[in-house]
């Protein structure tokens, strides 16, 4: 990948029209800040064929916006590859609609991966809408975390602290460290690792192609950071709710492939359980949500 510009950020909108103003005005005053211009910086918004006017809103208000109009929902891990296919810089940002990016944020998230040359990724501190700290950063998923947070378990018990390692419910998300797996709605990547390590997997519709990439870095032996110095506003799953039974069952089938990839180890005598058992959680999930929301 050929390097020309200080950093490329990539957002991928689907029916967040508001929400994708109010992200682009943000980043627009903090790339500002940090001294980032069209000579030094590019911004691509890949709209996944939204209903609610979000391609429209980008090419009437935002024309330093290179804007690509998919006429079908492509999914969250192919429509970043078409951007990712497009970008020349040396650092890249990949971030959600439904963000506000704080005042400092870029600058302190590339002064980091100029710090720290061993790492691939830094993600900042998420608030929630209210401000208050959003819990954004996961262990990888292994068997027995998985199970323990498909059965429920770390919510009916969540003194228990075998059932809080996945989600790292005894961090307090306060801290410089190195994670596994940061919530993708907004992560800086040094662009060359994309090269050794490939852009996300497309056989992802949408959820868990990050925590594939991220236990792809990790394996590759680069490092991904967490710092609070860095805060962004996350008005978190914005796209998700709208399509709620869809994306448990993307949540479930991604899971399944996660599995299939990297723990499966030769083991494809578990693959009709793998499947049948996380299908039929999807289901039960799906019967419980409809079930309260018709309630």
């Amino acid at each position: 990948m050929q390097t020309t510009l200080r950093l490329a950020v990539v957002i991928v909108s689907w029916n967040t029209a508001q929400l994708l103003r109010q992200c682009l005005l943000t980043l627009k005053t903090d790339l500002v800040r940090s001294g980032l211009s069209d000579s030094n910086c590019s911004v691509f918004v890949v709209d996944n064929n939204s209903s609610d006017g979000s391609a429209e809103l980008v090419a009437n208000e935002f024309p330093w916006v290179k804007l690509t109009a998919n006429q079908e929902n492509l999914g969250f891990a192919k429509a970043n590859n078409q951007a990712l296919n497009m970008v020349s810089a040396e650092y890249i940002l990949l971030l959600n609609p439904d963000t506000e990016v704080k005042p400092g944020a870029l600058s302190t998230l590339m002064d980091f991966l100029d710090a720290h040359p061993k790492a691939a990724v830094v993600a900042p501190q998420l608030l929630n809408s209210d401000g208050s700290i959003q819990r954004s950063c996961r262990a990888f998923p292994s068997f027995s975390g998985m199970l323990f947070e498909l059965l429920g378990l770390s919510r009916l018990m969540p003194n228990v602290k075998k059932f809080r390692e996945y989600k790292m419910l005894d961090w307090q998300h306060d801290d410089e460290r190195q994670v596994d797996q940061p919530e993708g709605a907004c992560l800086l990547i040094r662009s060359s690792v994309f090269d050794q390590i490939g852009y996300l997997d497309e056989g992802y519709f949408m959820l868990f192609e990050e925590v594939d990439w991220c236990y792809s870095v990790k394996n590759a032996g680069w490092e991904i950071w967490f710092t609070p110095t860095a805060q962004v506003l996350h008005h978190y799953g914005q796209s998700i709710k709208q399509v709620k039974v869809k994306m448990i069952l993307s949540s479930h089938r991604g899971l399944y492939r996660f599995w299939y990839k990297h723990y499966r180890n030769g083991r494809w005598y578990l693959d009709p359980f793998a499947y049948i058992g996380l299908m039929s959680l999807a289901y039960l999930r799906i019967a419980a949500h409809l079930i309260r929301r018709r309630a």
